[in-house]
């Protein structure tokens, strides 16, 4: 099989000054000069951005990173693929925004993505067209929900993350992010996540038998639990900004078989799982289940072009015209790309492209749970975290994360942070990345943990290493 996209598969990382490089420093000066203190990427990875190519991005000084960013997760078939530029250009010439009129640009988007659902859920779903962002589409399906039930509590999970915008944030479980902003969205209700290395019941995985599910089921059954009958459950099948955490099967099955007990619509957000990035086109196909409505954004065009829907199960559809709205919900250029990626990932199986590539990562990864501050290496396909924590209490080692960060950028690799205190160093690897480019960013983020935390070497302050590049 070939794996298209990677024209510069023999392409090495190189990293030839100190970074910040000059030019570099300079764009990323005038980026603190002019643009909001809410930036986050560049504070953690100073450099500037000048081209893109499959799994490489050089930056403004020349050096070429291997990234396994991707845009957040956007990017999946890598930076500047061939036919979906071909396709985007193609699409230009035609019509670029179409508000939400039929286009055949959309129609032929509206079937590739329903081709990608099993026909027993095909049959039943129906999509509608958001804002072009995934924290968009979660109001959407919340908006939904509650017109559709006529109730307006919701349950949410811990360490869950759904958008920055109000409502997504209220559903957020990020507490620092919404300390500053009072007066959320009412009606959140947030329960224990089955994140096992972490035990929000505080047992362990040989004697939990996922309480943590059990939890909500007495809470929504008990007559005095305090809680309404909710108009949704919301949940990600892998917490991605939560620390790349997958639940366990029989959590997600238990959940749903509780909505459907209790008539409740089951949400499951696929903005950063979906469009193949765990092996499978949604992540709830590896668990068996039939959500009630599906959000997906992120890699939905294969290159960055912002479009963001959600699926819904027919029944629910019974909001008046104009419920929810969006000026930019008619992305022409994302829906050509959109459809195009689709049939690429058909033609040349990238799925079971992610699938071999994550076996291979868990295999090169392996090696570090040796190493005395690694709790854990996890994930599922394309999506990979590695848990840092002090062996002595098991405290996030949040600044030995930063650490291997810059360490993995000066070999030459892109990855980001994530989990309690930013404590998970994350992979988000293009979902075309061959073989080769896989091994040699494993190469690097293992040499990475192994420079800052080398075996028998004690210190009592992690992160010597780093600097503030960016105030």
């Amino acid at each position: 099989m070939t794996i298209l996209n990677q024209p510069h598969s023999s392409t090495r990382p190189r990293v030839d000054c100190d970074l910040p490089g000059p030019r570099s420093a300079e764009l990323l000066e005038r980026q603190r000069r002019w643009e909001s203190n809410a930036r986050v990427y560049p504070r953690h990875l100073p450099i500037a951005m000048a081209e893109g190519s499959g799994s490489f991005v050089t930056d403004a000084d020349g050096n070429i990173f291997i990234d396994f960013l991707t845009g957040a997760g956007v990017l999946s078939l890598g930076h500047n693929h061939p036919e979906l530029i071909k396709a985007v250009t193609g699409q230009l010439g035609r019509l670029t925004h179409g508000l939400d009129f039929p286009t055949p640009a959309k129609d032929a988007f509206i079937d590739a993505q329903l081709s990608m659902l099993a026909p027993n859920l095909r049959s039943r779903m129906k999509l509608h067209f958001c804002g072009p962002t995934g924290a968009n589409a979660v109001e959407a399906a919340v908006k939904l929900c509650k017109t559709a039930t006529g109730r307006g509590d919701i349950i949410s999970f811990q360490g869950g993350f759904h958008g920055s915008s109000h409502a997504a944030m209220a559903l957020t479980g990020l507490v620092a992010q919404k300390r500053p902003v009072p007066n959320g969205l009412p009606g959140i209700h947030f329960f224990p996540y089955s994140y096992c290395g972490r035990c929000p019941m505080g047992l362990t995985p040989d004697t939990c038998e996922t309480n943590c599910v059990g939890y909500l089921e007495r809470a929504l059954r008990d007559s005095n639990g305090g809680i309404p009958l909710p108009a949704a459950v919301i949940v990600e099948m892998v917490q991605g900004e939560g620390g790349v955490v997958p639940a366990r099967t029989d959590f997600v099955q238990r959940v749903r078989a509780l909505t459907r007990e209790l008539d409740i619509p089951l949400v499951v957000d696929e903005v950063q799982t979906g469009c193949g990035r765990t092996g499978t086109w949604f992540a709830f196909e590896q668990y068996d289940i039939e959500p009630d409505v599906i959000i997906a954004s992120k890699a939905l065009s294969g290159i960055g072009l912002p479009v963001a829907l959600i699926l819904y199960d027919k029944r629910l559809d019974v909001w008046e015209p104009g419920a929810h709205t969006g000026t930019f919900r008619g992305n022409q250029l994302a829906f050509a790309t959109g459809a195009e990626a689709i049939r690429i990932i058909r033609r040349e199986n990238v799925l079971g492209n992610v699938r071999r590539r994550g076996e291979q990562i868990a295999c090169r990864l392996a090696g570090l749970a040796e190493h005395s501050w690694v709790r854990e290496v996890r994930g599922r396909g394309l999506m990979w975290g590695i848990e840092l924590a002090d062996p002595r209490d098991g405290r996030p080692a949040s600044a030995l994360a930063s650490e291997v960060q810059a360490r993995a950028l000066r070999g030459g690799l892109l990855v980001e942070l994530g989990g309690r205190e930013d404590c998970v160093v994350r992979m988000l690897p293009p979902l075309n990345a061959t073989a080769e480019v896989v091994d040699t960013a494993c190469a690097i983020l293992i040499d990475a943990v192994k420079q800052c935390w080398p075996p028998g070497h004690e210190r009592s302050r992690p992160g010597d290493y780093i600097k503030e590049f960016v105030r």
